[in-house]
């Protein structure tokens, strides 16, 4: 074989495709990794304080990780099929979830959120934003003409969403309600139903969260303290303005690996909520804007296996998979869009980095999930072709 030959055979384009997409998987194990390593940073002063011992929050999150792993290894195993034939159940065991944690839930800061399980606490509202983003997508399915030829058909999955958003305001919890009603919309527009509806979708969404913010004190609060945090520098805007000052600290490079003093209590939810401002403290804008193309890698791709299931003809497979891109798309927004002073505070974690169980679990199984549906897509693509000609 010749010098050119070798070469054409190393580099040609009939190399076998991975059975699973490799940047997807890099992405997810990158801002795990970063995860775990910012809690440690930012949780050690909390934890200190609060439980005399810095690693408290760093074992827990290592605990959350190993479930999280073994959530993955489920997701990536188990068929599309059973997800598609389960996603009436698991809509019920969601709406189960939200009305249970009401009644047995333990109230943290004014919010009734998190179900006992033993020793940790299993966030309903997290398992019910999967559960319904299964559901949408088998709707969509089932009755995709009817989305696109009359009111009914659109209708019908806003109305379950109503009852799940209403149980979760409950809680309360408008985040969660705001991450469910977006994630909706665009697969509705995906699927093709009419402009009008979306626009009387959202002058009516836009006047309810309007009327959820002005009659609720704490929410009204939170949003005084977004448009004037230095106003009221040690009350209404007190988390905003020491956010904002872990960023400016953080310069280009940032202030190292540890460094930050923000987390030294004076931010609260260092590691949690807020734990992309000691981020920017420690790494500064060069490792805010790493850090954000790896989330908008991750969402590319995602949106990228949706598409490629929808033309193999995999609809629910597709419209599940552009659910969970948009849901990490624009959770990711919110959650730095608040701590950088340019959204209101919605207490919703960055996916994968910040602390949270629940969280944690959830959005690994919605990524095992990425990669069984691209895994399936290829499988039926190869089948189809009949293989690639040796």
């Amino acid at each position: 074989m010749t010098l050119v030959e070798q070469f054409q055979r190393r580099f040609s384009s009939d190399k076998p495709e991975p059975l699973f997409d490799i940047k997807l998987l890099y992405c997810v194990l990158l801002l795990i990794g970063l995860g775990f390593v910012m809690v440690s940073s930012a949780s050690m002063p909390v934890a200190e304080r609060l439980y005399d011992n810095p690693f408290h929050i760093t074992i827990r999150h290592s605990m959350f990780l190993g479930m999280s792993i073994l959530l993955f290894w489920f997701s990536t195993t188990v068929p599309m099929e059973w997800w598609k034939k389960a996603n009436m159940p698991l809509l019920f065991i969601g709406l189960g979830l939200l009305v249970l944690v009401l009644i047995v839930g333990r109230e943290v800061n004014g919010s009734k959120r998190w179900i006992p399980v033993g020793p940790v606490g299993l966030q309903a509202a997290e398992v019910a934003k999967l559960c319904f983003f299964s559901y949408i997508a088998g709707y969509l399915v089932r009755k995709r003409a009817e989305v696109q030829e009359n009111l009914k058909g659109f209708a019908k999955p806003i109305a379950v969403f109503a009852i799940y958003a209403l149980l979760i305001l409950k809680q309360p919890d408008l985040g969660t309600v705001l991450v469910m009603f977006v994630t909706t919309l665009g697969l509705l527009f995906i699927a093709g139903a009419k402009l009008w509806q979306f626009f009387a979708l959202l002058v009516t969404a836009a006047f309810l969260v309007v009327i959820l913010i002005v009659f609720e004190p704490y929410r009204m609060a939170r949003v005084v303290g977004f448009l004037e945090p230095w106003d009221d520098p040690f009350g209404k805007g007190y988390q905003l303005v020491q956010s904002l000052m872990a960023y400016s600290r953080g310069g280009w490079f940032g202030q190292g690996l540890g460094n930050s003093v923000q987390k030294l209590q004076y931010l609260p939810e260092a590691h949690n909520d807020f734990i992309f401002a000691v981020i920017g403290e420690e790494l500064g804008f060069i490792g805010v804007l790493s850090i954000l193309l790896v989330i908008a890698t991750l969402v590319y791709r995602a949106f990228s296996i949706g598409q490629r299931a929808l033309k193999a003809g995999k609809e629910y497979e597709g419209y599940f998979a552009l659910a969970i891109g948009i849901w990490f798309a624009f959770q990711s927004i919110v959650n730095v869009g608040a701590s950088a002073g340019m959204l209101p505070t919605k207490g919703l974690t960055f996916p994968f980095v910040s602390y949270g169980g629940s969280s944690l679990m959830i959005m690994t199984l919605a990524a095992g999930i990425l990669l069984r549906v691209d895994f399936e897509v290829k499988m039926a693509t190869k089948q189809a072709t009949g293989g690639r000609k040796k």
